[in-house]
């Protein structure tokens, strides 16, 4: 029977981020959430153990009350779940949370097929921990993928690439990276989510694990975007034209 993971991140839910007077982001009231882009990760793993009698199971990182995303992921579908928990966990970035993720993976375990990552974060959206933790095991990674599939002892995935889309073949276990377009995740029912109590998941602390090394990046600071609009209406003669050419100059947007 085939072991398929999805990793998934417990994110702020940006709809609650306010912005403050100086700029800076209040994130007093946020909510926290599964990242969009994980979702993803999470619906594939499950609908690849409903087409081939995968288990399916989900791993995370996070502050201990990212307890709520794990019982969310086992709502939608996946059958186990192992929960890496520490207070200190809250600002990890790509590296340390690719480590992480690798110890466990490597050491609690034994058998797995397919990796599931959302090609990013929905907070940093670095996407890298999908590769890093690729490389650190040591299997094939695909990215960008909207379509996959298992055959045997491979697997078979539609990505995106600029110049279309490339079907590409990976000997087994091997992890991939998703975008949006790949499927809609489902939405839990109320006994989905009673169901989820009951099943298994393994909660990992930091003592648990090998010491932690130092962030590679760290986040110095968070201000607000702010678009500001200028709008001007210009004719279609050749005058106009030309008073639309000089205002972009003017505005820096061409030469």
């Amino acid at each position: 029977m085939p072991t398929v993971i999805a990793c998934f991140k417990w994110v702020i839910d940006e709809a609650y981020i306010r912005r403050g007077p100086s700029g800076d982001l209040d994130f007093s009231s946020v909510d926290y959430k599964i990242g969009e882009y994980d979702r993803n990760a999470i619906e594939e793993a499950v609908r690849l153990k409903e087409a081939s009698g995968a288990k399916a199971i989900a791993v995370t990182v996070g502050m201990p009350e990212a307890a709520k995303g794990v019982k969310d992921a086992l709502s939608r579908g996946i059958d186990e779940a192992y929960f890496i928990a520490d207070s200190s966990f809250g600002n990890l970035d790509s590296s340390q949370t690719a480590l992480i993720l690798t110890e466990v993976i490597r050491s609690r375990i034994e058998h797995y097929d397919v990796i599931l990552c959302g090609e990013g974060s929905s907070d940093l959206y670095a996407q890298q921990v999908g590769p890093r933790l690729a490389e650190q095991l040591g299997i094939p990674c695909i990215s960008f993928v909207q379509k996959l599939s298992l055959a045997k002892d491979q697997l078979v995935a539609e990505r995106r690439v600029d110049e279309g889309i490339e079907v590409i073949t990976a000997p087994l276990p091997a992890l991939v990276t998703v975008l949006p377009d790949i499927n809609v995740p489902r939405i839990p029912g109320v006994k989905d989510t009673l169901m989820a109590g009951k099943k298994p998941t393994a909660k990992i602390i930091k003592d648990d694990l090998p010491p932690l090394s130092e962030p590679l990046v760290r986040t110095i600071s968070l201000t607000s975007s702010r678009m500001e609009r200028s709008c001007e209406r210009f004719g279609t003669d050749a005058a106009e034209i030309a008073r639309f050419v000089g205002s972009l100059r003017k505005k820096g947007v061409i030469g």
